[in-house]
């Protein structure tokens, strides 16, 4: 049995999350479901197995950048489209009870995991930190900056499969 499985938000208990951050916390036990409702985002937890407590959770939705968003390095590779197809993970938060036990990253790859299984095309992963280390967690997973809006991070699917195998 693994430690911890991931399913679509649903009717589970949130009022005694806690990452630590008010915004998120907010977010996930009194605005995520109407989220999902009006299908502005898909909503997934990651649940510990022995206590069914929500170590955490990540929101996904489909998202068109502006290809002139895209750094230059990277924009120069893709078709001369006005958008980029990607998935935004707009909130991705960790119980602070789970701290040390790589929540961040499990919750990361998942979601990677769901786009690339997904018939649905999406060049890229797109992310919006919510603070500075936040930023500083998806840079550490090969995300990278747009020029014009530091907090929110590009990471194409080639290199994001790259870390699922990696």
């Amino acid at each position: 049995m693994t430690d911890f499985f991931s399913e679509a938000l649903s009717k589970q208990d949130r009022t005694t999350f806690a990452s630590g951050n008010d915004k998120i916390d907010l977010y996930f036990r009194d605005t995520v479901s109407q989220d999902v409702k009006r299908r502005y985002a898909a909503c997934y937890i990651l649940v510990e197995s022995k206590t069914e407590k929500i170590a955490g959770f990540y929101t996904m939705s489909s998202i068109g950048i502006p290809l002139t968003e895209i750094p230059p390095e990277l924009a120069r590779k893709l078709p001369r489209y006005p958008t980029v197809p990607a998935v935004l993970i707009g909130w991705l938060g960790r119980d602070a009870s789970f701290k040390g036990r790589n929540i961040g990253p499990r919750l990361l790859y998942d979601a990677i995991s769901r786009i690339a299984s997904s018939p649905v095309g999406a060049h890229a992963v797109f992310a919006d930190a919510i603070d500075d280390a936040a930023e500083e967690f998806y840079r550490k997973h090969q995300f990278v900056s747009f020029n014009s809006r530091p907090q929110t991070l590009f990471l194409p699917m080639t290199t994001a499969l790259g870390l699922l195998s990696g």
